[in-house]
């Protein structure tokens, strides 16, 4: 009943906004896979995970050798995984997908599959994932109002489409974007992703977000786009208004700069990628508060397992988002409500995506919050007329790696993506 017969990996591509960042702006397609573990009885489970060609290659070596394993056997999985994913295999020129190095190749495709493993378990026990973590230490998990600085619509190779979120350039903008998005989703909290204009500009937007919002925590993330100097400079400014800053400067000694400064906690998921970083971090006091994101940490346990370092040091504990659909949502949301640390309001590109590959379409919010599903695993299912479109978005659009900086490039020739650009 629980050894696998077969292991479909389906690369997907939606349609996604021009949101502008510190890179540059995001493409017309966001490319993701759907990976389906079929056990020999006919149960299916399922996950979701990066769709650039280089995460395509390595998911594809470790599904030809997982006909036959048990999915309860996750340390076969692992060791699957490290065998066939080696640090030759990265060698091929093949730019790496966002939030992907060489040291966290194995917990990102491990990953992949251990939400699948895990979907299949809850099915065939009767049990859902967050149950298979531990239990409920909430009903519903809280997101964040995640706001970007956008263009109306792309210039670009994208047909005629417009987004509904209409153009973000200006501190107005900012508060009609979180006002549109509140009154949608009900969310309690603000995110700003920042490292767009001049800081000042953007830490206008903040205080007008704090006037419009005087009850909601604020945060903004300029994704390691200030130098230490301008951060510190800027620090006065903040003071009073986030919940935390995220990821002001680049590198664990940038951001151990400005946290000797700082009176605000400060969070990342960039100078902390992987359990790895630990040591250097904590002896640097680079961070205050870890943005957790299961696809590349290790999975959904790997998860609860970072909860446990960050009580050990006293660290807070958050979780990142990049774009994506309802099954990451939803392991997302298992994993924060078995997590009792987790006690910020998680990121999620949840809102700005159209598109979806689950029977029902779009997951609920309700009071910016995800109730966790009683059913067994996951408790999504595949809209498999959906899925088929989506793989045709894929085929049709020309996209294999995302490249926020070239596509930049089409709008602003000179640009190059230097980071810390202020």
């Amino acid at each position: 009943m629980s050894r696998i017969a077969s292991v479909v990996v389906t690369p997907i591509a939606f349609r996604d906004p021009p949101l502008l960042n510190v890179s540059g702006i995001h493409e017309p397609w966001a490319l993701r896979s759907i990976i389906e573990v079929i056990t020999e009885d006919g149960r299916y489970g399922l996950s979701e995970s990066y769709g650039d060609e280089q995460t395509l290659s390595q998911l594809q070596k470790v599904a030809s050798r997982l006909e036959g394993v048990d999915v309860f056997h996750l340390n076969e999985l692992k060791a699957i995984v490290e065998q066939s994913v080696s640090r030759k295999s990265q060698e091929g020129g093949i730019e790496l997908a966002p939030g992907t190095n060489q040291a966290t190749t194995v917990p990102r495709i491990f990953a992949a599959f251990e939400v699948a493993f895990l979907d299949l378990m809850g099915k065939i026990t009767g049990r859902s994932v967050c149950d298979l973590l531990g239990g409920k230490v909430r009903d519903a998990v809280p997101y964040s109002a995640y706001l970007f600085y956008k263009y109306g619509h792309h210039r670009f190779g994208q047909d005629d489409w417009v987004d509904a979120w209409g153009e973000v350039l200006t501190p107005e903008d900012v508060v009609r974007s979180a006002r549109q998005m509140i009154d949608q989703y009900g969310f309690q909290s603000i995110k700003l992703k920042g490292g767009v204009f001049e800081p000042e500009q953007e830490l206008a937007a903040i205080r007008a977000l704090r006037e419009a919002f005087p009850e909601h925590p604020l945060r903004i993330d300029p994704n390691g786009g200030w130098t230490p100097e301008t951060t510190k400079r800027l620090l006065p400014q903040m003071e009073g208004l986030l919940q935390y800053l995220e990821d002001p400067a680049p590198g664990k000694d940038g951001m151990a700069e400005v946290h000797r400064s700082a009176t605000m906690p400060l969070a990342t998921n960039m100078c902390v990628i992987g359990f790895f970083d630990f040591p250097e971090a904590i002896a640097k006091q680079s961070v205050d508060v870890i943005l957790s994101d299961h696809h590349y940490w290790g999975g959904l346990q790997a998860t609860r397992d970072l909860a446990r370092v960050c009580e050990t040091w006293g660290l807070g504990l958050s979780m990142h988002s990049n774009s994506h659909l309802g099954i990451s949502l939803m392991a997302m949301t298992h994993a924060a409500a078995a997590i009792n640390n987790l006690t910020y309001a998680c990121d999620t590109h949840y809102p700005w995506q159209e598109e979806e590959v689950i029977v029902g379409g779009k997951i609920a919010f309700e009071d910016g919050s995800v109730r966790v599903p009683e059913a067994p695993g996951l408790g999504v299912e595949l809209d498999r007329d959906a899925l088929q479109q989506l793989a045709r978005n894929f085929q049709e659009c020309g996209i294999r790696s995302r490249n926020d900086v070239k596509e930049m490039q089409k709008y602003e020739p000179s640009w190059t993506g230097k980071v810390p650009r202020f």
